[in-house]
């Protein structure tokens, strides 16, 4: 399988509690399902010149069950899954340049 660094990433998370943990040098991101700790570690240290990665966390989010009455009855369906990861910089790494103006 042929992902590129530039395909693991699909988007940051902006909720309040990732921002919070930006103080940390902590930042959350969409990953792609298939992506792996080594390959997202890559993929930030690529995109972000002057970061270096210190650890990964990923976790897989389930899809939501979601229902909605339409004119043939109540229809049941599931939104997507995701992957999150949340990557912590060393203390001596640069930061994130997309986070600063949020």
């Amino acid at each position: 399988m042929g992902m590129e660094y530039y395909d693991v990433i699909l988007r940051p998370v902006v909720t309040e509690k990732s921002m919070a943990d930006m103080a940390d040098k902590k930042y959350t991101f969409i990953v792609h399902p298939d992506a792996t700790k080594p390959m997202i570690k890559n993929a930030v240290e690529k995109m972000f010149d002057g970061t270096q990665v210190e650890s990964v966390r990923t976790m897989n989010l389930e899809g939501k069950t979601k229902r909605r009455n339409s004119k043939s009855g109540v229809t049941t369906g599931r939104t997507a899954s995701k992957k999150k990861a949340v990557v912590k910089l060393t203390a001596d790494s640069k930061d994130i340049e997309i986070f600063s103006g949020l």
